[in-house]
């Protein structure tokens, strides 16, 4: 999937090089949904012309093009930073002891951790959910986005 998004990116910062593309994923096998940005914001026009861009992978699959809404997708170190302070929810690869700490007898392991977003650096991002504060590396990230209060 990362290839596919990259491939996006690319092209599209030669035809509309001020907009970002914030998540690229195939869901159900045959829709390509792709979240975009712009300073500006997004407008129906803008994920026309977008949508028109990537006309050929409309072969392959369905092709959805769209805002990144309220629940917007945080993909890469600079998304987590530019909404440290904010709520986010955190879907890791692999189950991470619930509390962030060393895994104690009886403590359950979980995937996902919902909580306000404290740090991110270049390696991981920092998030104090419920269970406490927990740092968790990017490459162990599955899926990450905003939530609503």
């Amino acid at each position: 999937m990362r290839a596919l998004q990259t491939d996006i990116e690319r092209r599209l910062a030669q035809s509309e090089p001020e907009v970002e593309v914030l998540l690229a994923e195939i869901v159900g096998g045959r829709c390509l949904r792709v979240f975009i940005d712009h300073p500006d914001g997004v407008t129906l026009a803008l994920c026309e012309r977008v949508t028109m861009h990537l006309n050929d992978l409309r072969e392959r699959y369905s092709l959805e093009v769209s805002s990144p809404g309220s629940e917007r997708p945080l993909t890469k170190p600079a998304h987590f930073r530019r909404f440290v302070g904010s709520r986010a929810r955190v879907r890791t690869r692999h189950p991470r002891p619930a509390a962030g700490n060393a895994q104690s007898a009886g403590e359950r392991s979980v995937r996902s951790f919902t909580g306000e977003l404290v740090g991110a650096s270049e390696e991981e991002v920092t998030l104090a959910a419920d269970g406490g504060v927990i740092a968790i590396p990017y490459s162990e990230i599955q899926r990450s986005n905003l939530v609503g209060e």
